[in-house]
């Protein structure tokens, strides 16, 4: 039988979460906070940077490790606010706050269950990673923790999923490109457009399909973003560079995706990154079939997570509803967080990671 852990208290540590500043690259106060409220209840927590690693003390190494992650930091406030963003504020059901929905009924939820799961008999360790830096997807974030963690069997990111389970999630590479012309006088016939360059290459971004479909995740999707040419009216600009947002799919990895590109385009172009992949959890994964007897529908998310940075089986399961991440009057339900804790330890109750 699991200890149980008070709801009241988890929620007045979300309230609690929500009234310190915590934006990307900007966490300590929060993981300061966090690291004393470990100490607290008893806990014992290794600090790296920002991030706060919960490795029990009965850690077995002959056993598979469960990982449990939610992340401390929040997008910046929009406009459009008229709760204070920085002040938890209850109204029957809801809590609104900056970051009460993405991520913080997650991470306070699975703190909760972790409590729980190492009160009892598992056929696993479970540790608990509270990450700096999601929101920007910061290398001082979970890929700076992952040298520190033992092999994992699974991770749960607990993003806002509506309690349903994320079993795949589309990568991100952003691309920046130029397209090379002849500077010349707007006036006489000479010199070669560059944005007339950068239409063709732009056209084939926005008409291209690649073959490769997901049934989960769809198609990888290419958008054009951002462009940027010429000095003035009167000259014909010898460069355009734009920005390529591109969506991938788990049928690609953004490797392949880029030489497919650059095999097209007469631009220069270059990836800021490869680190961001996409990744799906097999239908027949355990917790899947268990989210499945519970009636769970396995979906596809378009929407980024540290996810991408894990290497190891991964899915995304939490409170709250992704359309809420990000925008003014974010909120989050008590009995959102309620069900969570429930679902989330009967979901992982004696699951079996060897099989």
């Amino acid at each position: 039988m699991a200890q149980s852990i008070d709801i009241t208290q988890t929620i007045d540590l979300l309230k609690q979460l929500i009234s310190i500043p915590s934006t990307s690259r900007e966490e300590g106060k929060v993981a300061d906070f966090l690291a004393t409220y470990f100490r607290t209840m008893g806990l014992s927590s290794m600090r790296k940077g920002n991030n706060l690693i919960l490795k029990p003390q009965n850690f077995d190494t002959e056993k598979p490790t469960l990982l449990l992650n939610a992340h401390i930091d929040t997008v910046k406030p929009v406009a459009g606010w008229q709760h204070n963003p920085y002040l938890a504020t209850e109204e029957g059901d809801r809590i609104y706050g900056l970051g009460a929905n993405d991520c913080g009924g997650g991470l306070v939820a699975l703190l909760n269950v972790y409590q729980q799961l190492i009160t009892t008999q598992q056929p696993y360790n479970v540790i608990y990673v509270a990450s700096a830096e999601e929101e920007v997807s910061g290398k001082a974030g979970i890929e700076s923790v992952l040298p520190e963690l033992p092999p994992i069997a699974l991770a749960v990111v607990g993003e806002p999923t509506g309690m349903q389970p994320a079993v795949a999630e589309k990568g991100l590479m952003v691309l920046d490109a130029i397209a090379h012309g002849k500077a010349g006088h707007a006036a006489r016939n000479e010199g070669i457009n560059a944005i007339y360059e950068a239409l063709l290459d732009v056209e084939w971004l926005r008409t291209y399909h690649f073959d490769k479909e997901s049934p989960l995740l769809g198609p990888v999707k290419m958008s054009v973003t951002q462009i940027f040419a010429g000095t003035q009216h009167n000259v014909v600009p010898d460069t355009c560079s734009f920005v390529v947002d591109v969506r991938s799919n788990e049928l690609y990895s953004n490797q392949e995706i880029f030489r497919l590109i650059q095999s097209h385009l007469k631009s220069e172009i270059k990836a800021r990154s490869y680190r961001l992949n996409s990744s799906r959890l097999a239908l027949t994964h355990p917790l899947v079939e268990r989210c499945k007897a519970f009636e769970l529908e396995p979906f596809g998310s378009p929407t980024l997570s540290d996810q991408a940075l894990m290497p190891f089986p991964s899915l995304k399961l939490g409170p709250g509803q992704s359309s809420r991440s990000h925008t003014a009057e974010e909120y989050i339900c008590v009995s959102e967080i309620e069900e969570a804790v429930h679902l989330y330890f009967k979901l992982f109750d004696q699951l079996n990671l060897n099989r």
